[in-house]
């Protein structure tokens, strides 16, 4: 069964996807929160969701009540923007949808060697990869927001990087089922 993050799969009613066993929902929905599939586990046991809004705060509580590891996990799973893994195509499909839309899988030269040294510097200072919901940018105003919080204190920054994870979850769940 191929995952709802592929790219031809149909979204599927909320109605559908409350009927699911916890198998296919942990299926579907495992890669909402970036090769974290322990998230959507976990909150299969809030069904059903009386519509997206409920499936994604579930998602999210369970996010944000787990242990400081798995948080550290979950935002380590996520790719650095534009890096070696997109280069390479080792992308998921989603993340390879959001980074192209939002033009960084053709970045000039310039603007390459930009995000590699921001990347390197963000990793080194927080120690997991900068994650910014793409969907809500342009490449411009990624760049600035980069350069922004890679000076922040590390605990500051963790918290948005998982308010981050939580607006991306948001947007591939409407992507994924239909009201």
């Amino acid at each position: 069964m191929p995952t709802a993050l592929t790219p031809k799969t149909a979204p599927l009613g909320l109605q559908a996807v409350n009927a699911l066993s916890e198998e296919a929902f942990v299926h579907m929905l495992g890669d909402v929160f970036e090769h974290s599939p322990w998230v959507a586990s976990r909150a299969f046991a809030a069904r059903p969701f009386a519509d997206i809004s409920a499936l994604h705060t579930a998602m999210v509580h369970e996010m944000q009540r787990a242990s400081q590891a798995e948080k550290l996990a979950l935002l380590c799973a996520h790719p650095e923007l534009a890096g070696k893994a997109a280069q390479r195509g080792e992308l998921t499909h989603a993340s390879t949808q959001e980074q192209s839309r939002a033009g960084l899988n053709a970045l000039h030269p310039h603007e390459m060697q930009r995000i590699t040294d921001l990347n390197a510097a963000y990793r080194a200072r927080h120690g997991f990869p900068f994650i910014v919901c793409v969907g809500q940018h342009t490449k411009d105003s990624i760049f600035s927001v980069f350069a922004q919080r890679v000076t922040n204190a590390p605990a500051a920054e963790q918290d948005e990087a998982l308010r981050q994870v939580a607006a991306i979850a948001l947007l591939r769940l409407h992507a994924l089922i239909s009201p």
